[in-house]
């Protein structure tokens, strides 16, 4: 009876101290991550070829998104302002929702999807291939040649990545509210640029992707590195960074939105 009680009570603690102990780990990591960059940012060549892999092939699934998160805020926003009998504030109600909350964080949901959980699948493939040991047993550093270069790749994309999502975002609540609604050109372009202040929105929100982009890219370039070197670890690795990416951009938002706004 005393171990059927006591049994909950151990794996919570266990899994509490696993918690504890890889915060620490990832913490570590970082630093040996950050002390190897330099190595890596002489040779940009692999970071750009990085930025390729992360943020160009993720501009699809970004643009076409962020397209359609819009037209769906023009509808829900028309109607809302409909019950009020105005509809002018439509561009600007899109627009912030967008610069705000919207933008950095489902494009940094979608980065972790895509880019995030390929590179901790590459990492990891690499790892069980014994790629990053043949790299050791040569005197090559795979923190420096592997790792650091889709970090700061990941660091540079999001915030771009973000940005073009808000830009498709807001064309298409245009599409929506001035093509589709009938909603007058000038008054939404007029709206939009008013109720938006550099600062405060724009420059903010990417502060924010910034702020993702270094938790989603740290954490995939840390489980695949750290994952077990055969197949289903791998995949359990990729799983991990998703998942753990989606909630740390949840909580990262919430306290980034605390201080911001």
């Amino acid at each position: 009876m005393l171990d059927f009680i006591l049994s909950p009570l151990r794996h919570l603690g266990h899994r509490c101290v696993n918690a504890i102990w890889r915060l620490g780990f990832i913490s570590r990591f970082l630093v040996a991550l950050i002390a190897a960059s330099g190595q890596s940012l002489l040779r940009f060549n692999l970071v750009i070829r990085e930025v390729y892999f992360a943020g160009v092939l993720s501009l699809i699934i970004i643009v076409v998104s962020g397209l359609f998160v819009g037209m769906v805020l023009g509808l829900q926003g028309y109607n809302t302002l409909a019950r009020f009998g105005s509809s002018d504030a439509l561009g600007a109600m899109v627009a912030l929702a967008l610069l705000r909350e919207l933008g950095p964080v489902l494009a940094a949901l979608l980065f972790a999807s895509r880019s995030g959980s390929a590179m901790t699948a590459e990492i990891g493939l690499m790892k069980a291939t014994e790629q990053l040991d043949a790299m050791n047993m040569m005197a090559v550093n795979p923190l420096a040649r592997v790792i650091a270069p889709r970090f700061w790749a990941g660091v540079i994309s999001m915030p771009v990545l973000a940005a073009l999502f808000n830009v498709m975002g807001i064309l298409g609540g245009y599409l929506v509210g001035v093509v589709m609604i009938g909603i007058d050109e000038g008054t939404y372009w007029s709206q939009t640029r008013n109720a938006v202040d550099l600062h405060y929105d724009v420059v903010n929100g990417l502060i924010k992707s910034l702020f993702f982009g270094i938790a989603v890219t740290l954490i995939a370039v840390f489980e695949g590195h750290e994952s077990t070197p055969t197949a289903a670890g791998v995949s359990a690795a990729t799983t991990r960074t998703v998942v753990t990416s989606a909630l740390v951009i949840l909580a990262l938002d919430f306290i980034l939105t605390a201080f911001m706004f």
